[in-house]
């Protein structure tokens, strides 16, 4: 079984896969019901989202995520805005794609979003803990460039 690590912001973690491949492809685990990563199921949804695009930011009052990038590479920016939290105005960020796969569990008052690295499109899974409800969505806005985050999204040559 993977081993989960505790993220920097509280609540946080954040599971490298192991890939068990032969010569017809591989095979991952993305979320075991026994890894206690999430309190229950509530839905899993996929996105894309093309070369380019910030998709950021975003909270949940009432679920937790689980993301997972199958298909190209995505830098992910987590932002702790819970008032009860040891980590309340921590940063973290994660690359995480088809070449680094790994799951990340989003605690809510979590806020999080993604940049689109490189030239292919990349594909989100995720899991949440609630159904979605078009009538009460459990979704807060905040702007990519919030100056309450203050994230710099540029990409800086090493």
């Amino acid at each position: 079984m993977s081993q989960i690590a505790q993220g920097k912001i509280e609540g946080v973690r954040y599971k490298k896969l192991v890939r068990h491949a032969d010569e017809r492809g591989f095979f991952s685990e993305i979320a075991r019901d026994d890894e206690n990563l999430v309190s229950k199921f509530g839905q899993l949804s996929m996105s894309k989202t093309l070369p380019g695009v910030i998709k950021a930011f975003h909270y949940h009052k009432k679920q937790d995520d689980i993301w997972f990038f199958p298909r190209g590479t995505a830098r992910v920016v987590l932002h702790d805005l819970r008032e009860d939290s040891k980590t309340k105005g921590a940063t973290e960020t994660y690359i995480m794609g088809e070449d680094n796969p790994g799951t990340l569990l989003i605690p809510k008052g979590v806020a999080h979003g993604y940049q689109v690295l490189g030239s292919e499109p990349v594909i989100i899974t995720y899991l949440t803990t609630e159904s979605y409800d078009p009538a009460n969505p459990d979704e807060e806005r905040l702007e990519w460039d919030d100056p309450g985050i203050g994230f710099d999204w540029s990409i800086k040559n090493r």
